[in-house]
């Protein structure tokens, strides 16, 4: 499911690239796209980290990965 705001095909199709890729070894990546789009509606809503809909994943997963 997407919402208003999320990232746009395009913007994940430039994106993608730069972004790690699971190697098997250290665990399995949450999905980037719906971890970026978390980070973009919180920055854009103003949000609480732990009030993040459930669509974003885990609350505590988003802001760890906004904080690396």
């Amino acid at each position: 499911m997407t919402g208003r705001g999320d990232l746009t095909d395009e913007e994940w199709a430039c994106l993608k690239p730069l972004l790690p890729v699971s190697n098997g070894r250290c665990g399995r990546w949450r999905d980037h796209r719906q971890v970026i789009n978390g980070v973009l509606h919180r920055v854009r809503t103003g949000v609480q980290w732990r009030d993040l809909p459930e669509r974003f994943g885990p609350w505590k997963t988003v802001h760890k990965r906004h904080l690396q």
